[in-house]
């Protein structure tokens, strides 16, 4: 049985649980005297406006958003611009289409009902 691998051994916990022991000694931390790497590096001259930001406080996560969404917001008010232009011309090709059938249309007791409303609001002002 000499041949045969160490097999972990079960341990009862003071809990009760059981688990189990690795079999293999840890090894012994190295005491010798240590090196510290250090690497200084400067930052790409394109991630200024990254480096200002993260450095004031602004979080990592609000940069990408303000990266992402930045265009988003510009392409959203634009499309609203252009839907606001659209809506006004339309208003404006319909009132001047309703002038225009309501004028050819309009009978001479019309034109008369329109002088006499004039003349009473004149009236009314003065």
């Amino acid at each position: 049985m000499e041949h045969l691998p160490d097999l972990p051994r079960v341990v009862q916990l003071p809990d009760g649980r059981h688990i189990y022991a690795d079999p293999a000694p840890t090894p012994a931390p190295y005491a010798g005297p240590q090196v510290v790497h250090q690497h200084i590096h400067q930052a790409a001259p394109d991630k200024t406006v990254q480096r200002i930001a993260l450095g004031s406080g602004v979080g990592a996560g609000a940069v990408a958003a303000g990266v992402y969404f930045g265009p988003l917001l510009v392409g959203a008010l634009t499309a609203i611009a252009a839907n606001l232009a659209f809506l006004a011309l339309l208003a404006l090709v319909l009132g001047w289409g309703v002038h225009t059938v309501v004028k050819s249309v309009g009978s001479p007791e019309g034109t008369q009902a329109v002088k006499n409303v004039r003349k009473g609001s004149r009236r009314r002002r003065g």
